[in-house]
Parts: C-alpha cells; sequence; structure tokens
C-alpha cells in the first residue's frame, strides 16, 4: 500500500495537468513500474503464499494494472500513442474484476471497501471520459487518485502501527457486510 501511494503521488503532476512533459511522463512511468507494478506483485505474491487468495488476487491484479500504466506512459514518453480502443477494452475488464474485489472485501473492512470503491469510481471516470470523450473527467480522476493516497496510506499506517502501539492509532472499521448465518 506504501508502494501504490506512492505510485499515486507520480502521477498526481500529470493528473492535474501540471506537468505533461515527456520528462514527466518518463519519471511517472518509473515510479508506476518500481513502486505501484514491483511493490503490489510483491505484496500480492507475499499474500498468496499466507494463503490469502483474495489480497493475493487483488494485489497482483493491481501489479498488472501498473504495468500497464508504465507501459503507455513509457510511451507518451517517446510520442508513441496506445491505441485506444484497446485501453477501453481493458479498463471496462478491470472494472469488472475491481467491483467484484470490492464487493468481497466489504466483508473484511468499511474502509477497504471505501478503498476499492474509489479505484472503481476512478475507472467509471477513466472509461467514461475516454468512450463519451469528455476531458473534464480527468478532474475526477486525479480527484480520486488523491482519495486513494489517502486511504492506502491510512491503511498500510494502521497495519504497521497499531500492533506496535497496541492501539488503534489509525482507526480500521469493521465489516461493511456480514455473511449469512447458517
Amino acid at each position: 500500500l506504501l508502494g501504490l501511494s506512492i505510485g499515486c503521488a507520480a502521477l498526481l503532476p500529470i493528473a492535474f495537468g501540471v506537468s505533461l512533459s515527456p520528462a514527466a511522463l518518463r519519471t511517472a512511468s518509473m515510479f508506476c513500474l518500481l513502486f505501484g507494478a514491483g511493490g503490489q506483485l510483491l505484496a500480492g505474491l507475499m499474500a498468496l503464499a499466507n494463503k490469502n487468495m483474495l489480497g493475493g488476487t487483488l494485489f497482483t491484479t493491481f501489479s498488472f494494472n501498473w504495468v500497464m500504466n508504465w507501459w503507455a506512459l513509457a510511451g507518451l514518453a517517446e510520442g508513441k500513442l496506445p491505441d485506444p480502443a484497446v485501453l477501453l477494452s481493458v479498463d471496462c475488464t478491470f472494472l469488472v474484476i475491481f467491483m467484484v474485489l470490492t464487493y468481497a472485501f466489504g466483508f473484511h473492512s468499511k474502509l477497504l471497501f471505501a478503498f476499492l470503491f474509489d479505484i472503481d469510481v476512478l475507472f467509471v471516470a477513466r472509461i467514461a471520459k475516454e468512450a463519451l470523450h469528455m476531458p473534464a473527467l480527468g478532474l475526477v480522476i486525479a480527484a480520486c487518485t488523491v482519495a486513494l493516497i489517502g486511504i492506502s496510506l491510512w491503511i498500510a499506517f494502521a497495519i504497521l502501527v497499531n500492533p506496535v502501539a497496541g492501539r488503534a492509532v489509525f482507526a480500521m472499521p469493521g465489516p461493511l457486510f456480514r455473511p449469512p448465518s447458517p
């Protein structure tokens, strides 16, 4: 989650239109590759090794999405545009995956649900921006990216600090959903 927040932070100048130079695209692409993809792949493989199928699936899927971000940004820095129809199709598939995972994580924590719901909104905005040619949705994408940084940092700090502090310094609310009683 720390890597995810760093990868998102690298995207903010681009998302807000502050820096769109080839150097900015190349720089952000490396953060996407190393912190986004690398961190998420490591977290996913570790979760799978610990028999956490849900967490492992989420993090490895994030990793693949971060590789796609790296590839697209690195290509843009060189003046090579990715095919928008292919990206739209892949984004639609990522949205379906993340929506199902959002539901599943609602059984673990309201904050994890909010984290994934933010990702769902981000993908809806990306898809609508591309499919409906609505550049104004870029601001929604940027705002979702800021929220993603905040939520991922909060969850990471809760996981890291709460056990050593012996109390909930960073509150981690319980499940949003409860499975039906047998």
